[in-house]
């Protein structure tokens, strides 16, 4: 195994220096490659770390003059030189400052160095990169055909486990009757994690290219068929919360979009209220679903419990720290619980019938988040690093919404794609860990720096940064 990995290595390294935009190209359409895992020099590593790596390092190598003197161009009083600040620079000065201090809670364990390096530093180098090669239309393009290609890729294995079953280990997802995907990931929602935001993004781009002049129709295809399997994928994955959080993202589209298509969004949203209004069945599962009575509802509300009651027991400052939420929710843990339904005599029974209590009990395991996006940052990075990450989210949504208002043609629907996967990664977020995951976390950060990208182009024009 560690002989492929040096092989690939050198091999990816030759091509980045050859061509770095294909390289970082193939390591955006190989961001699942996190799964292949090894060790160097006894500590963790994944092929998708060691493809950020080689890129950072390849780009840094080949412009270390250029960044040394962009670097000491700032302390030069008398400086005629556009100045341009890199995007986000002081907000990710400060999420890595908490990030380190959130290992030291964690008393500077190795899981918490391996996070440190996987979820914030590596992805803000791989930030660095993106907006350092792939600059302007042509950058912009080769980013949204690596998501696609990757997106293709990870819904083909998926519909071919629905279709067949196979490559699914958990035998219950695996049984026809039971069938989740998982893809090329250990569990479905997972599946909903990576595809949700890529939706959106290609809806942005879809609509760019149906607006486009050439109207290219093998490309419209290509991203049409993106879109539906990845839809697809997700409905076979069972995964309500990205299913929500693509819906969501839909409609924020719609009503963005243009003032037509804003209409009939606001129609069909009066026709479906008033359509679930009247449907009692679908009235309770909205209901159901919406106040947490679901069994996987239920499940959420234990551990938000349990890591609420975690973070009251001193720790709303500081956290967890980084990997330690499983050790420290486990003095607050319950067992598992009894699983409410709409029986009125559910507590008598429960009371009176040990059968039905066994019927009716869940035996809960101990997450390492608590399932929440609030909770997650909360309980990894203390008070300060949730509240920075707030301030990330709608500080992008800020500079979404500035680009929008004064946005061209080009890059108009490009940037409402970029918007609505925010909202599809929120809503989302609400009920799972959308950042907390390699690819995750790197992908968050390339959406902050295409978005950032735009509003750099706006501001400064395309030959200048």
């Amino acid at each position: 195994m560690i002989y492929l990995i040096i092989i690939f290595t050198v091999l990816f390294s030759i091509f980045a220096f050859v061509r770095l935009d294909w390289a970082v190209m193939f390591l955006i359409a190989a961001l699942p490659a996190y799964l292949i895992r090894f060790n160097i020099l006894g500590l963790p590593a994944t092929l998708l770390e060691v493809m950020i790596w080689v890129v950072f390092l390849i780009w840094l190598v080949k412009n270390f003059s250029r960044v040394k003197n962009n670097f000491l161009e700032n302390f030069k009083k008398e400086n005629k030189k556009i100045k341009i600040r890199y995007p986000f620079d002081w907000e990710i000065v400060l999420l890595l400052l908490v990030a380190f201090v959130a290992v030291g809670v964690s008393s500077f364990s190795f899981s918490s160095l391996g996070i440190l390096k996987a979820y914030f530093f590596e992805p803000v180098m791989f930030f660095i990169v993106v907006l350092n090669i792939m600059k302007g239309d042509v950058g912009r393009n080769k980013i949204l055909w690596s998501l696609a290609i990757s997106a293709l890729t990870v819904s083909l294995l998926a519909i071919y486990q629905k279709i067949t079953g196979n490559f699914i280990d958990n035998p219950v997802w695996a049984a026809a009757e039971t069938r989740r995907v998982v893809s090329f990931f250990g569990y479905p929602n997972a599946v909903g994690l990576y595809l949700g935001p890529i939706i959106l993004i290609m809806v942005g781009w879809f609509f760019s290219a149906l607006a486009n002049a050439r109207n290219d129709k093998i490309k419209i295809f290509f991203i049409g068929l993106a879109i539906i399997m990845s839809i697809l994928s997700i409905y076979f994955a069972k995964s309500k919360g990205a299913l929500l959080g693509v819906a969501a993202g839909l409609i924020v589209f719609g009503l963005m979009v243009n003032k037509k298509v804003r209409w009939s969004v606001v129609i069909a949203l009066l026709l479906i209220m008033i359509g679930v209004t009247a449907y009692q069945p679908a009235r309770k599962l909205v209901y159901d679903t919406a106040t947490f009575k679901t069994f996987s509802g239920q499940i959420r509300m234990v551990g938000w419990e349990e890591s609420w009651k975690m973070l009251k027991d001193g720790r709303l400052i500081t956290g967890a720290g980084l990997a330690n939420v499983k050790n420290a929710v486990a003095p607050y843990h319950a067992e598992g619980f009894f699983i409410k339904n709409d029986d009125p005599n559910w507590l008598k029974n429960l009371r009176n019938s040990a059968d039905y209590r066994k019927q009716m009990w869940q035996p809960l395991e101990i997450y390492l988040y608590p399932h929440n996006i609030i909770l997650n940052f909360w309980s990894e990075l203390g008070l300060a690093g949730m509240m920075l990450f707030v301030w990330i989210i709608l500080k992008y949504f800020w500079v979404g919404i500035k680009n929008y208002r004064q946005a061209s043609e080009k890059y108009k629907y490009i940037n409402i794609g970029l918007i609505c996967a925010m909202v599809a990664i929120v809503v989302h977020g609400l009920v799972d860990v959308p950042y907390f995951k390699n690819d995750l976390s790197v992908m968050f950060w390339l959406f902050v720096a295409m978005i950032s990208m735009i509003n750099l182009e706006k501001n400064y024009g395309e030959n200048n940064i």
